[in-house]
């Protein structure tokens, strides 16, 4: 790569980092007032050639990592670092400074996105793979993006070791699992065609399985 080569590079790369200013405000204002719209609207967005996708927001999955980030930002500000990366016991030796923690975290809460799209392929009785698998999981990115912030805030909140802060906090997350789960029943219905009923059952068993997956990955790291 020559000179000239790398400038055009570094320029792309300026602009979009930039352009995260504009896009990321406009992405998550949509996804908090038009939740179930904005996963539509990702569900259309795969239908377009790579470089049309999401011109006028940010990917899925990119808002998703942004949302981590300032999650773990506000964290230590607020608290400082997480009790994790001082441990070394069991798979925590692995997790050193705050980018492996974010890591972890990016991970944690694709979770959701991943057992939720698992979920609808297979109640539309279609073979799970890649293709198949990859509309649901983007359109998941969204909402679970909101989900992080609100569950990354409560923990900040409980970290502060105030009894009121404590409540805050534990009220802010049945919140955000409430919120959550009612966009998820929504969506079930909504795609499947189905009863209120069987789209709850599917919601809460993939949010169940996810919530699990979490649990049992997070205590690999305690």
């Amino acid at each position: 790569m020559n000179f000239f080569n790398l400038l055009q590079s570094l320029d792309e790369l300026l602009y979009e980092v930039m352009s995260w200013l504009v896009f990321y405000p406009i992405t998550l204002w949509r996804t908090l007032v038009h939740p179930l719209q904005m996963m539509d609207y990702s569900d259309s967005e795969q239908g377009d050639a790579a470089e049309q996708q999401y011109t006028d927001t940010l990917s899925p999955p990119l808002f998703l990592l942004l949302s981590l980030i300032l999650v773990h930002a506000a964290e230590i500000a607020l608290v400082g670092n997480d009790a994790v990366i001082n441990s070394k016991v069991g798979l925590a030796a692995f997790v050193s400074n705050n980018t492996d923690l974010i890591i972890l975290r990016i991970v944690s809460f694709s979770l959701f996105p991943v057992m939720l799209a698992t979920r609808m392929v297979r109640a539309q009785k279609l073979q799970v793979n890649r293709d198949t698998l990859r509309a649901p999981f983007y359109s998941q990115c969204y909402v679970a993006a909101v989900l992080a912030m609100l569950l990354g805030a409560a923990v900040i909140l409980i970290k502060l070791g105030h009894d009121w802060s404590a409540l805050a906090g534990l009220a802010l997350t049945l919140f955000g699992l409430s919120w959550f789960g009612f966009l998820q029943t929504a969506w079930f219905n909504q795609h499947l065609e189905c009863g209120r009923l069987r789209a709850f059952g599917h919601a809460s068993r993939a949010m169940v399985e996810s919530l699990v997956a979490m649990l049992i990955l997070s205590s690999l790291f305690r």
